[in-house]
């Protein structure tokens, strides 16, 4: 039976990738709904964003938006990286679709409340929209069957020397999620730069059907700031969340306490692992810190090929 799931991003080039991902596999994921929160760039965007993404492939999902902004302070968008639209490169045709009435939080809790099975839920964007849930409706948290998200880095950091994107925007939110006591498995910045694609394999995706040849385009686009920042190939950040629940023995990974801190002022946003032998509090996240590339590759590239080859259907037909 498919895991039920609910994805929370913020599209965002690695975003589409991973939203594509999951649904080319609705034999293992059943995405039951898709939110979106400001991050890679403001709301209205990357909601517009998810909403194409959705339509170039024919699926007909709902979305809901969620915060526009952190708990604390103003939105820092990835517009540097991501461009004006937030997922800058190919010119999708504008959406069939439009978003739900409801609310992100609302929207979330309905499904939950809903759903026989346990949800599991995959933020690749701020924290803010889960931590909203959890502490307007904690009731919930038993009903949530884990949480796999891309967010932080035990080594380092890129937008600070020890803060990761995701986290950083919202280290609060971030706090309330690792802190829980749901499940987490975390793919980092440790992993995720492993999870790297190179010029040959995007060229290669050129070469296919409509929807490998628009992940290049992305993908064309998203490593611009790459190269600038000093990286060979585009690291494949939000698709390792997904990848996981299809695939969790390409992974090496940690059981560790993870937290957020909120306060340091070089700290700020830092995810900060206990790797002492003996530490204060139990594991709480499965850090994931290696992962086999190759393998990675070619199931994406299958299951974009899977997407080229088929008309998706709708799902709940």
């Amino acid at each position: 039976m498919a895991t039920p799931i609910i994805i929370d991003c913020d599209p965002g080039h690695d975003d589409a990738i991973a939203i594509l991902l999951a649904l080319a596999h609705p034999e293992q994921l059943e995405i039951r709904g898709i939110t979106t929160v400001g991050g890679n760039q403001i709301l209205d965007k990357i909601t517009d964003n998810a909403l194409k993404v959705l339509s170039f492939v024919n699926a007909d999902i709902p979305v809901a938006k969620g915060a526009a902004a952190p708990l604390l302070g103003k939105l820092v968008t990835g517009e540097v990286a991501h461009g004006e639209s937030g997922m800058d490169g190919p010119l999708l045709p504008p959406s069939k679709f439009k978003p739900v009435e409801q609310g992100a939080v609302e929207f979330m809790l309905e499904l939950i409340r809903a759903s026989e099975e346990k949800i599991t839920l995959v933020p690749t964007a701020p924290l803010t929209n889960i931590a909203l849930l959890l502490t307007a409706y904690p009731e919930v948290k038993d009903k949530i069957e884990k949480i796999s998200l891309m967010g932080g880095g035990l080594a380092y950091g890129n937008v600070t020397t020890t803060a990761e994107f995701n986290i950083y925007v919202d280290p609060e939110a971030a706090r309330i999620v690792f802190e829980s006591g749901i499940p987490i498995v975390m793919s980092g910045l440790d992993v995720t730069d492993k999870a790297a694609i190179f010029e040959e394999e995007i060229l290669e995706l050129k070469q296919r059907g409509p929807v490998s040849v628009m992940v290049g385009e992305l993908l064309d686009f998203y490593s611009i700031y790459g190269k600038k920042m000093g990286y060979v190939g585009s690291a494949l950040h939000d698709p390792c969340a997904i990848m996981w629940l299809l695939h969790p023995e390409l992974f090496e990974s940690e059981q560790l306490y993870v937290t957020v801190e909120t306060e340091g002022k070089l700290t700020r946003g830092m995810t900060v692992a206990d790797r002492r032998k003996k530490p204060d509090h139990p594991a709480n996240t499965e850090v994931l810190l290696g992962v086999d590339r190759e393998a990675f590759m070619k199931l994406l590239f299958d299951a974009l090929e899977r997407l080229d080859r088929e008309q998706l259907p709708v799902q709940g037909d």
